[in-house]
């Protein structure tokens, strides 16, 4: 299991590069060449982040992207979810619904608080927090 998978750390780190200088337009080749991302990966990973609202883009000669909000308002769950859906840590081991020994299961609670310890942690970091 992954806390954070590849394309949501690549995802993070473009937002971060971006959030650094937000007053310029990153272009694609730029941020491949500094972030030693391919190229058609990365290219895929920002137009969602664009279609998520987290990036604006802007298309033709000077054009590329930048933040469409402030980074103190970018979390890191924000970028989790897009990439990687609801963060949960525990799922039942068979993939068939929901287990039949949820309500006497020895770790099921103990995990719960888990995960909404987690979860907080990670909702608690902005990509400014991250840039400085």
């Amino acid at each position: 299991m992954k806390l954070i998978t590849r394309d949501t750390d690549y995802a993070l780190r473009a937002v971060c590069f971006i959030a650094k200088n937000k007053e310029r337009l990153y272009p694609v080749s730029s941020l491949v060449k500094n972030l030693r991302i391919p190229g058609p990966f990365l290219r895929k990973l920002l137009q969602v982040l664009h279609n998520k609202g987290i990036l604006n883009s802007f298309k033709g000669k000077g054009g590329g992207f930048s933040l469409a909000k402030p980074p103190e308002d970018i979390f890191l769950t924000d970028i989790m979810h897009i990439f990687q859906g609801e963060f949960c840590l525990n799922e039942c081991s068979l993939g068939k619904g929901i287990c039949p020994h949820t309500k006497d299961c020895p770790l099921r609670e103990r995990i719960l608080r888990i995960e909404k310890y987690v979860r907080k942690e990670l909702s608690s970091v902005a990509v400014a927090s991250l840039i400085k």
